[in-house]
């Protein structure tokens, strides 16, 4: 479903959506594998690559409902029909010194914004959800303690409209709002929007 844009912006961001219905069709490898080379290539703070995921395929049947079960309810009911499962996990400590992070959160959201527009080039989709288990997929995982297990990632082939699941079929219909650029882009204070959106 492309976005309805009130400035043009490139058709992969007005094509990237997320949605919770899935077609019954794997993801080959060669595109997991370009999925996770673009998130490698995300900028990050002193290129500490904090970013890690763990990854599972539906034909993996337990990998899958391991992760899966790291999920809350409400998301194991859609995302069970992905095709693939990820976790995105980020290092809280800078390696070049064991200090604290403070980019940490910010360049995951960088690589896994890179994962999904490198997705949306080939033709998938990835909704991503903060809907998770952290203490249960830490003990799972064996995820260290200076790593946050963020969100979770589900990606695929959005469902065609008769094959949506009946129960989020609304929300993979619905039109995705957006606040008005003159909402969140100020100049000189705080809520008073810059010239370039007035």
């Amino acid at each position: 479903m492309k976005a309805q844009t009130d400035y043009p912006v490139h058709d992969l961001i007005a094509n990237r959506w997320s949605p919770y219905s899935f077609a019954a069709r794997s993801v080959n490898d060669n595109d997991l594998r370009s999925i996770f080379e673009a998130a490698h290539w995300a900028p990050s703070s002193f290129n500490e690559q904090p970013w890690r995921y763990i990854v599972a395929k539906k034909e993996n049947q337990a990998a899958f409902n391991k992760l899966l079960s790291c999920l809350t309810e409400r998301n194991r009911l859609w995302a069970s029909h992905a095709p693939v499962l990820v976790l995105a996990i980020t290092s809280l400590k800078l390696a070049r010194n064991n200090k604290s992070n403070r980019a940490a959160t910010h360049d995951l959201g960088l690589a896994s914004a890179n994962l999904s527009l490198e997705a949306t080039a080939r033709g998938l989709s990835v909704h991503q959800m903060i809907g998770i288990e952290p203490d249960k997929a830490r003990q799972c995982y064996e995820v260290p303690a200076d790593f946050e297990i963020f969100t979770a990632i589900a990606i695929g082939y959005a469902a065609k409209p008769a094959d949506r699941l009946t129960e989020f079929a609304d929300r993979d219909q619905t039109r995705r709002p957006r606040k008005p650029l003159n909402e969140i882009l100020f100049e000189n204070r705080w809520e008073e929007p810059s010239p370039l959106v007035l």
